[in-house]
């Protein structure tokens, strides 16, 4: 395990598979950090990662993409969410896929899971003790896009995606104490966010906090982007990106697509891996 290091996992939806490939080679290295944290699809990849369960994250997508449990209209229409959720963070991990919960719990690794309060529009996290026999519900918050998957009620919060307040957790980790840290991006280098038509008339009536946050969510991502590409100019940050996310957006259903993309990520970090070594270790 690498000491006095973060690796820092942001979502992306199925942009997340290129995370899944990166996480991958680090499996077959044995690479580990001792600190871990992680937001929407990327605290999923990083579960699968920690229980060392290699080429999970991409079975879990490969097989399952085209299922209409998984993500389709009809779920949406049946339960106002997208992706099947309870069929995605429980059916899939428990009976399906299932996750290594014995190995995941053994691991020696801090693991932290970014989720976002509906009440005071702040973030929650939840550390890899606070959620031991209920990673998965964890897991679920921090996946729960607004409008398109329902709040979660999870240790007498009510929950939606870490991403909506803290997108990229970079922060969190130094808070923590970790000042040489690794980062997995889904996007390419110089990459900004434009605000979406959608965010300009989102509401949730009951959580105004949140209507707030997806407002200006697009600012707040670039500011951050903007101070990461800095940090990795000054060598204080060693960051992991696509050059090409091959027009796979949150929801992408190809599977030719995902899969284009893991592998991508792996040779990435494979290509990447001797700098990598050299950031850690100096």
């Amino acid at each position: 395990m690498i000491k006095d290091t973060g690796l820092i996992l942001e979502g992306g939806g199925m942009r997340s598979m290129y995370t899944a490939g990166v996480l991958d080679f680090f499996i077959k290295k044995d690479l580990y950090f001792e600190y871990n944290i992680g937001v929407s699809a990327g605290a999923s990849m990083a579960a699968s990662y920690l229980s060392r369960q290699y080429r999970r994250n991409h079975r879990v997508t490969a097989k399952y993409i085209t299922d209409k449990r998984y993500i389709s209209l009809s779920n949406y229409i049946k339960r106002k969410e997208l992706f099947g959720m309870d069929f995605v963070y429980h059916q899939i991990p428990t009976y399906l896929e299932p996750f290594d919960f014995e190995k995941f719990d053994q691991a020696e690794e801090e693991f932290v899971i970014v989720t976002t309060n509906c009440e005071t529009g702040e973030a929650v996290y939840f550390n890899k003790s606070e959620t031991k026999g209920t990673v998965l519900t964890a897991l679920q918050a921090t996946s729960s896009l607004p409008m398109m998957a329902n709040p979660v009620q999870y240790k007498g919060y009510t929950l939606l995606d870490g991403g909506v307040v803290n997108p990229i957790p970079l922060q969190k980790a130094i808070d923590e104490g970790y000042k040489k840290n690794v980062l997995i991006l889904t996007r390419p280098k110089g990459y900004r966010k434009k605000q979406g038509k959608f965010s300009r008339i989102f509401k949730l009536k009951a959580y105004p906090k949140i209507n707030h946050l997806m407002a200006i969510r697009y600012k707040h991502y670039n500011q951050t982007l903007e101070w990461i590409e800095e940090e990795e100019d000054k060598g204080n940050l060693f960051v992991i990106r696509p050059t090409d996310t091959l027009a796979v957006d949150r929801v992408e259903k190809d599977p030719r697509k995902l899969d284009a993309l893991y592998n991508a990520g792996y040779k990435d970090a494979e290509r990447l891996y001797g700098k990598l070594i050299e950031y850690v270790e100096n």
